[in-house]
């Protein structure tokens, strides 16, 4: 049992420090931002301040219900900063877990060694799965916590709920940089992909969020996937929640056959 998952282990082992930062960083932006509701919130000062701004801006940014405590919460952490904190972790986790390992030699090495090459790619993807439930567990705890103090007034399945989705939209982002990570072994080329990935899905979100005609784009935008329907508010939408995991489950699939296809660059 001691060599079970020697990837999965190592992975989880080498970036505790790391995953500790990102810990903090959550904590940091839920406990500086959730507070504040009921001083700018609760007294209808913000929602004042979005009626002020064109009705287009503000469904680009989804800022459309941020007058509730279910909606501000959604808004400025899950929609926002949560998901730009967790797409740069899972993007930098997946681009390096292939690719990163390759160009520094570790991954001839780790094949050499009688590491299956499936099994370095589902064990990386495990590795990547793992932090980030932790990191969305996490969040969603602290809004728990806070959510009567901050009179956010959140329903606590709902905190499942967008959690379930937030996970899934940044693994999406941590798969995309895996696979292609597998599939050129160069880091920069699954960092790209993680992080073109999620910004398209924002931006494509935003636009069919201004125009009538662009509505269609949420199909292919996996931010509308986990957010159009907002979790906190009225619970995650399942079709988009399948959606999400199912193709987080492809691209760990193609990342393991790519690695198993291709030669090695030690």
């Amino acid at each position: 049992m001691r060599d079970a998952l020697p990837i999965f282990r190592r992975s989880l082992r080498e970036s505790w420090r790391a995953t500790l930062g990102w810990t903090i960083g959550v904590a940091a932006v839920l406990l500086l931002y959730l507070p504040l509701f009921p001083s700018i919130g609760g007294n209808g000062q913000m929602q004042q301040i979005i009626d002020s701004l064109p009705p287009e801006l503000v469904g680009a940014l989804g800022y459309d219900q941020i007058g509730t405590g279910a909606g501000y919460a959604q808004g400025t952490f899950y929609g926002l900063i949560g998901f730009l904190l967790l797409t740069i972790a899972a993007t930098s986790w997946g681009a390096g877990a292939i690719a990163g390992a390759e160009e520094s030699g570790r991954l001839e090495l780790d094949l050499a060694h009688g590491v299956g090459r499936v099994g370095y790619a589902l064990e990386s993807a495990g590795a990547i799965l793992v932090r980030l439930a932790w990191l969305g567990v996490f969040a969603g705890v602290v809004v728990a916590v806070l959510n009567d103090s901050a009179q956010l007034d959140i329903e606590p399945i709902h905190i499942l709920d967008a959690t379930v989705v937030f996970v899934g939209l940044t693994m999406l982002a941590g798969s995309a940089a895996l696979l292609v990570g597998a599939l050129s072994g160069r880091r920069s080329w699954g960092v790209a992909a993680g992080a073109g990935i999620a910004v398209a899905g924002y931006a494509f979100n935003a636009i069919a969020n201004q125009v009538t005609e662009a509505e269609w784009l949420r199909i292919i935008s996996p931010y509308s996937w986990a957010f159009h329907q907002p979790p906190l508010v009225e619970g995650f939408n399942p079709n988009g929640a399948i959606a999400l995991w199912a193709l987080s489950g492809v691209l760990i699939a193609g990342s393991a056959w790519a690695l198993r296809q291709r030669d090695v660059i030690g």
